[in-house]
């Protein structure tokens, strides 16, 4: 007979993958306990732009994004470092939307749902007797059937549980910032600059989100994020105007390093890693918020499964999850992985522009590559 544990799942991390898969379990009455070290809300480096395939599904969760003044997008423009461009139509669309806005009603929707949202830190998690023990930095303990990690890009977990990506370099750094200015509201662009790139796009209440992404080596080269811009940014000559001509909001921009596009394995240590925990797509391709949330419904309707179903296993749980990770995100990886790498060649992208060009149904054959269907309502 298995031991009563204090929850039946336990989520660490409550960014997008972490919520969603909280409201979802709870709406199957799982009973979920969510650990997340930061209060809400709260601003986050990333692109803010969502693909369209997300949307039934967060409808059905009970969060409509466009009622707390997301802004519609169909239009996707592409430069090179040398500011030659290339426009597109998405044919699915997507949206734009502050991470302090969505995670927060994220949390809201998942707490009316009776989810228990704990501010705290997990430092270890031990398996033993087919469940989990785990421990935070606050000296509280909790036991529960099933932990999906979701977050984020790396923690201190990673070490802990040897994960083997955590033994790669981590050569990128992003920065990220919100601006008040002239925008088009329906177009989402990505410029590149040498050694990275920037996603413009607007989010609620007209704000134009910032956000670029570039190898640590290139910018290590200067003393700080200002003189990189002016120096090496800035040569893209819409990132110049874009950057010159609006209105910072935030005091400073946020930062973050040690950011690692290499494999990381969907379970670990009979852990479910969901979001950024279990890969990452280059922001090149826009669409990492959208991975999130679907990775989230697809552990979730895996989890609920397995407690619903008396005949699933924890290794059949631990494998269903595997197949179906890899049958959604791995071609989605890779298509981002080699698009990334040939724009990061400095004369290629350039040459690239004008096949594409050449081609024009090419670049959205690219980009339907890096996205999915539309996700189903639960």
């Amino acid at each position: 007979m298995k031991e009563k544990t204090d929850v039946d799942v336990l989520i660490i991390g409550g960014g997008l993958a972490g919520l969603t898969s909280a409201i979802h379990l709870s709406k199957a009455n799982v009973k979920v306990l969510l650990i997340e070290k930061n209060e809400y809300p709260k601003h986050k480096v990333c692109g803010e732009y969502i693909s369209n395939e997300v949307l039934p599904y967060l409808i059905s969760l009970g969060v409509q994004p466009f009622e707390l003044g997301a802004q519609k997008i169909n239009k996707f423009l592409l430069s090179t470092p040398k500011s030659n461009t290339i426009e597109a139509k998405l044919s699915l669309g997507g949206f734009g939307i502050s991470r302090y806005a969505l995670d927060a009603a994220l949390a809201k929707k998942a707490q009316e749902n009776e989810v228990s949202i704990l501010n705290d830190t997990v430092q270890t998690i031990d398996f033993s007797n087919d469940f989990f023990r785990v421990f935070t930095k606050n000296k509280q303990q909790f036991t529960a059937e099933v932990v999906i990690g979701a977050y984020g890009k790396r923690d201190a977990i990673d070490k802990k549980l040897n994960r083997s990506f955590i033994k790669n370099t981590s050569p990128y750094m992003a920065v990220k910032t919100h601006v008040k200015g002239d925008f088009p509201s329906d177009l989402v662009a990505l410029h590149n600059f040498n050694g990275g790139y920037c996603g413009v796009s607007k989010v609620e209440n007209d704000v134009i989100n910032l956000c670029y992404i570039s190898s640590y080596k290139s910018f290590k080269k200067f003393k700080n994020i200002q003189q990189f811009q002016e120096k090496v940014v800035f040569k893209n000559h819409y990132l110049k105007d874009i950057f010159k001509n609006t209105e910072p909001l935030f005091e400073k921009p946020l930062t973050i390093s040690q950011i690692s596009f290499s494999k990381k394995n969907p379970v670990e240590n009979h852990l479910l890693m969901c979001g950024d925990s279990a890969g990452m797509i280059h922001p090149l391709c826009g669409n990492g918020m959208s991975m999130a949330i679907r990775s989230a419904q697809l552990v979730s309707e895996l989890t609920i499964a397995y407690f619903e179903e008396e005949h699933v296993t924890r290794e059949e749980l631990e494998n269903s999850y595997k197949t179906a990770w890899d049958n959604e995100f791995k071609r989605r990886l890779t298509v981002g992985h080699v698009a990334a790498s040939l724009f990061n060649m400095k004369h290629f992208s350039e040459l690239a522009l004008v096949g594409l060009k050449g081609f024009p149904k090419m670049l959205p054959k690219i980009i339907s590559e890096t996205h999915g269907k539309p996700m189903l309502a639960i």
